[in-house]
């Protein structure tokens, strides 16, 4: 099942900081509502964000409006035991069919749903068991608690590994121009091949865009308000998104800010049209030289 037929939004709102915003269970339902109608639909989670106290605040959220469910896609990802996990000394990745299966459940407790839209593993696992990732996956859609699976951070050769035992939705990677090494890897374009739209994070660089004193950031951001003029965006930050949506196999890129502003520039780049000069350009901004 592709991004798209889930009903994605191409915009994500990510949940990671979402405590540090301190909002009170009130005011995050008002904010998915307001993301809603302003045309973004899909929010990712992770079990690890808050130890779970992400998630218990979202699911809290949602009983303000029980008719929302219905309007929005929830993602959330798995896989990593960290040490304040019962039982659990050492901080390491777990993808067993057992953990998968209880970490879902767990989820679904906590966002007070039955089902998640997409389902993801955090991390690759240098120790898997591909056929028992891809048996419990099955059996997660067959029992209706999951719609779609999918990955985040894995190599191209990781993916195409596990995508070959079970149907894979997306791969979730950061990209940005600080952080190139999926377009120079071929990772979009391997995506492409395979008919799956991969999920961005951190495109903003963790916001390392916004820095006055990283003299990279200042001559990316220059090369990015240069693009704005010639395009008549409405801001720097705009072009910054339209630059990932110009990637190959139709992106989704997660934007983690309460500021509506943000959310706002995030749509904005969906429908902006970055020519090639205009993409290289920031590119050799953020690489200090030109292309080979």
């Amino acid at each position: 099942m592709t991004l798209s037929s889930l009903g994605c939004s191409r915009v994500v709102a990510g949940m990671w900081r979402v405590l540090e915003w301190k909002m009170s269970e009130r005011e995050l339902s008002n904010y998915v509502q307001d993301a809603i109608e302003s045309g973004i639909s899909t929010f990712d989670h992770a079990d690890v964000y808050g130890r779970g106290a992400v998630e218990t605040l979202f699911g809290q959220a949602l009983t303000y409006s029980p008719g929302q469910r219905h309007k929005l896609q929830l993602v959330s990802k798995v896989g990593i035991r960290p040490t304040n996990s019962p039982g659990v000394r050492i901080k390491h990745y777990d993808t067993s069919a057992t953990y998968l299966r209880d970490s879902v459940e767990q989820s679904l407790v906590r966002l007070k749903t039955d089902y998640l839209d997409l389902f993801l593993i955090h991390r690759p696992d240098p120790l898997p068991c591909l056929d028992e990732i891809a048996e419990a996956a099955q059996t997660l859609k067959q029992q209706g608690k999951i719609r779609a699976f999918g990955v985040s951070n894995y190599s191209t050769q990781q993916f195409d590994l596990l995508h070959a035992r079970t149907a894979l939705s997306t791969n979730q990677f950061e990209c940005s121009p600080f952080e190139a090494g999926a377009v120079e890897s071929g990772m979009f374009t391997a995506l492409a091949q395979a008919d799956v739209s991969p999920m961005i994070w951190s495109p903003l660089g963790g916001g390392r865009l916004f820095s006055e004193t990283d003299p990279v950031a200042v001559r990316v951001r220059e090369a990015m308000k240069s693009v704005q003029e010639h395009l008549g965006a409405s801001s720097w930050q705009a072009i910054a998104y339209a630059w990932l949506f110009r990637l190959p196999g139709t992106p989704y890129v997660i934007a983690g800010s309460r500021r509506r502003e943000a959310l706002v520039d995030a749509l904005e780049g969906v429908k902006l049209q970055l020519s090639r000069e205009h993409w290289f350009a920031i590119l050799e901004a953020a690489r200090g030289q030109p292309v080979a």
